[in-house]
């Protein structure tokens, strides 16, 4: 595991008393039956940006029913991505953040994941006008639905309100960073990113496209670019192999996205924040797309700490060889003990 940086704040995140319990109650410690490592799950629906329904997980420590717990959201990457981080364009299933919730609730940390708009059991996507499907995909929604996450979590009174998070993976990553400034407000305790890009999409998409795609593709690439970014809308004759990346209802959303810089937003977020990144990752490379997030933890007066774990794949799992992309499989040990070193003191956990 390499630390790439540790930059050291004054004082901890928890708070100096100890965890504050129900009356009259003992610690966990103090209740055999309530042994670390045990969870409980619920399954939640609450509303979203717009109206929207979103549907959730709600994991926690067992040990919740007689003591207060940190609790984080966790958010999806892009695409068809649904609560667990599985994608049905993906060749195997990945379960990431399933993995994830699982590895917190047994070391004291409730999470909140849930399946974004359009996708699972959440509100479908509108099957009327282009301008329908464009209001509901827009980018402030998904940042919106974030925010309703975390006001989700906070409603549910085994949650300590003040020890939350976000974690957002990949794509999630952006829509974590942008939710944080308004949650901010709300006393969000710290932001975990992992396998967020720290350049603009813009810059990372057209790189990807000459690295990976056929030359024919790469004017075709710019020009799309260009006109989202001018207009908010997807150009109708783009090449069947753009289509997939530049759906036609995405226009709105891809402007924003496009042009997002996560840099800029994390130097100026006061949220104590975790960067997680594998070494191995095709689609953020290292150091390349990372190293401007981690440049901008250095110019903040709050605590933050990058970790770049070789041999660990875009989705945090440990790759076998230069062909494995890194889809199946465990979330990489290294990962998951990176998170829990930060993440526990940083929460009280």
């Amino acid at each position: 595991m390499i630390r790439r940086r540790a930059l050291l704040a004054a004082g901890a995140l928890a708070p100096a008393t100890a965890w504050a319990q129900k009356p009259s109650q003992r610690s966990p410690m103090e209740s055999g039956w309530y042994a670390k490592g045990k969870t409980k799950e619920l399954q939640v629906r609450f509303a979203g940006k717009g109206g929207v329904t979103l549907a959730g997980t709600l994991l926690l420590p067992l040990f919740s029913e007689i003591q207060y717990v940190p609790g984080i959201v966790l958010v999806a990457g892009s695409g068809p991505t649904d609560r667990n981080g599985n994608n049905p364009l993906a060749p195997d299933r990945i379960d990431l953040l399933k993995e994830i919730a699982e590895l917190l609730a047994r070391n004291g940390i409730a999470s909140l994941r849930y399946d974004k708009r359009g996708i699972g059991q959440s509100t479908p996507r509108p099957r009327g006008s282009l301008e329908e499907q464009e209001t509901f995909f827009a980018w402030d929604n998904f940042v919106g639905d974030v925010e309703a996450a975390h006001a989700e979590l906070l409603r549910h009174d085994e949650i300590k309100p003040y020890a939350t998070a976000l974690l957002g993976h990949s794509e999630g990553g952006l829509l974590a960073l942008a939710a944080s400034k308004t949650l901010a407000a709300k006393k969000l305790h710290a932001l975990v990113l992992a396998a967020t890009p720290g350049r603009r999409l813009e810059a990372i998409l057209r790189d990807q496209i000459a690295r990976n795609a056929p030359p024919s593709l790469r004017l075709p690439t710019d020009r799309a670019i260009a006109a989202i970014l001018e207009t908010g809308r997807v150009p109708t004759n783009l090449p069947p192999e753009l289509q997939l990346l530049f759906p036609l209802y995405a226009g709105p959303f891809l402007q924003k996205l496009l042009s997002f810089d996560p840099a800029a937003a994390l130097a100026e977020s006061h949220t104590p924040c975790l960067l997680l990144q594998g070494g191995a990752d095709r689609q953020v490379v290292p150091m390349e797309d990372v190293q401007p997030l981690i440049d901008a933890l250095g110019t903040r007066g709050v605590s933050g700490e990058a970790v770049v774990i070789p041999q660990v794949s875009h989705n945090l799992k440990t790759v076998t060889g230069p062909l494995d992309p890194g889809f199946g499989g465990l979330l990489s040990p290294a990962v998951a003990a990176a998170l829990l070193n930060w993440l526990v003191p940083a929460l009280g956990a």
